[in-house]
């Protein structure tokens, strides 16, 4: 696992805005980006199941497949996902079936993360693709942006 966050912290920024963007549509404020291979923004999504209904309108989801779009292809080879917070089971899983190089992410998810929290989907060696990881990117601010959106719903 390589702990080095140099050169991520611009897409995590813009995952950070996609996750603000979530909160004023009362989502829960989580942002995602991909990053291509010559470090372009291929796409850019935040949370949206409360606004489709969708229990899979993950960002990475919807990054995703945006990305696959814009590529005209369903592997992401060479590709970054660059999240918020730590994906779940689900979007973890995604990561390695679009087969995208890395995996950086802000906040630690100690309750549903499967990327070292809780699980360790991405790099489960009965898997055959496991993507780099990179942890702790502007974490301060992923988590603040959370603490805050769940604070003020509690009242």
């Amino acid at each position: 696992m390589s702990t080095t966050a140099t050169g991520f912290e611009e897409p995590m920024r813009r995952a950070l805005a996609q996750a603000a963007l979530a909160a004023v549509r009362d989502e829960v404020p989580v942002g995602a980006v991909v990053v291509g291979p010559s470090g372009e923004v291929l796409a850019e999504a935040g949370n949206d199941r409360e606004g489709t209904a969708d229990p899979t309108a993950h960002a990475e989801v919807l990054a995703l497949r945006a990305a696959a779009r814009s590529l005209g292809g369903w592997r992401l080879s060479g590709c970054t996902l660059v999240v918020t917070l730590e994906p779940c089971t689900m979007c973890a899983g995604a990561a390695v079936l679009s087969r995208v190089d890395r995996v950086v992410y802000g906040a630690v998810d100690e309750k549903a993360g499967a990327v070292g929290s809780l699980w360790d989907v991405v790099r489960d060696r009965r898997l055959n693709h496991r993507p780099e990881v990179i942890a702790g990117v502007l974490a301060a601010e992923c988590a603040s942006l959370l603490r805050d959106f769940f604070a003020e719903r509690r009242g």
